[in-house]
């Protein structure tokens, strides 16, 4: 119940199991065009660069990024959590002359001040995380797009988390770069990182000066390994491949909306739990992820024993604080298999007896209690 990787069901472990097969053979390339076709129903969009990179989430940022930067390219990175801010330094990398927006960690950004941002920087990319992992903010995008496009400019939008959790609409929020990973609302094991690119991204990369930077994420060259051409560009991970494949069944065999549903609900019921422990949300109400809890470690509680004793009694993982939340808060992830209402109620009944044990007065059952009203409020609802 950490911010990922989450719990892989066994249909997909089953999965990652089958036999390898050549990275050309046609059955593998039937579960390539069978992923893509599922990738784009759960990114809700009609890209035909919409891919799995062969890599974990970073490579899909890094991917997104030196596809779209050319040096001297000038590019604003939104920071307010760890994962904005190694963002700006793969821009950097990439040659890109970085404009940097801060905000603290735990908040987000308005559309006011991007727009401001836009208009004085006039950027060809702007980077912005739209579920910061490490903070357990969720950033509205939509409005920013907008902002973006009548600037002239690319929006790219980091998803590795609300992606197969919560609505995300890249054809109708007109997002351009998209990347995501597979160990976290997709219940799927970390290793490969799904990328979407719109028509004017691709515009955008086709009409590059220079080289991508880098030659293994060049899409020009892993487009035509994934398009019909079938041309050799790299050995692709098939194993991980084929437990994608699984996973983006599953999301799409229990539907979108009854997920995004699920997540939601699962999400009320901790919060309440929570709540009726006294504790209290890092995050302004209104902004917090459904599947990443991010919750104030109460004063006096030791936050190492706490996780300690969580996963050595009871056989749970939650996540500590990243950059400036380090020892302040706790990161409770509630994504794909993980989101479960067992999970919920084991999680809080075991979380009262660490806090109990730590000396932190909290009543007896609260959180159990207050869990399972949400319960029965969302079904009667």
């Amino acid at each position: 119940m950490g911010p990922g990787p989450s719990d892989i069901a066994p249909r997909v472990l089953a999965a990652l199991a089958s036999p390898t097969v050549g990275h050309l053979d046609p059955y593998f390339l039937k579960v390539m065009d069978e992923t893509q076709q599922m990738l784009r129903q759960v990114f809700c969009t009609k890209n035909p660069l919409t891919l799995a990179v062969s890599g974990t989430g970073s490579a899909g940022m890094e991917a997104c990024v030196v596809n779209l930067i050319e040096p001297g390219d000038r590019m604003i990175v939104c920071v307010n959590g760890v994962f904005g801010g190694r963002m700006a330094d793969v821009a950097r990398r990439a040659g890109a002359d970085v404009t940097v927006l801060e905000r603290p960690y735990g908040e987000i950004f308005s559309s006011e001040e991007i727009a401001a941002a836009v208009k004085k920087v006039q950027p060809k990319v702007l980077g912005i995380v739209n579920a910061e992992t490490s903070t357990g903010a969720y950033q509205p995008v939509e409005e920013i797009a907008k902002i973006v496009h009548d600037a002239g400019g690319l929006i790219l939008v980091d998803c590795v988390t609300s992606l197969g959790g919560m609505p995300l609409e890249v054809d109708g929020w007109q997002l351009d770069a998209v990347y995501s990973g597979t160990q976290k609302c997709l219940a799927c094991p970390p290793g490969l990182a799904p990328v979407t690119f719109s028509p004017r991204a691709v515009e955008a990369i086709d009409k590059r000066k220079t080289k991508v930077a880098s030659w293994y994420l060049d899409m020009t060259m892993v487009k035509s390994y994934w398009g019909q051409d079938r041309a050799y560009h790299h050995t692709a991970p098939i194993n991980m491949n084929y437990a994608l494949h699984e996973a983006l069944r599953a999301v799409l065999e229990e539907g979108l909306e009854a997920r995004f549903a699920r997540h939601l609900k699962n999400h009320k019921a901790l919060k309440a739990g929570l709540q009726a422990l006294g504790m209290e949300y890092a995050v302004a109400e209104g902004q917090q992820l459904p599947m990443l809890n991010a919750v104030k470690i109460p004063a006096g509680c030791d936050d190492a024993k706490v996780r300690g004793q969580l996963l050595n009694q009871f056989g749970i993982e939650i996540g500590g604080g990243l950059g400036s939340m380090k020892g302040k808060v706790w990161r409770i992830g509630l994504m794909g298999e993980t989101s479960t209402e067992r999970n919920v109620l084991l999680c809080l009944a075991a979380l009262e007896r660490c806090l109990s044990d730590q000396g932190i007065k909290v009543t007896g059952g609260a959180g159990v209690a207050a869990a399972n009203e949400a319960y029965r409020a969302a079904a009667k609802a």
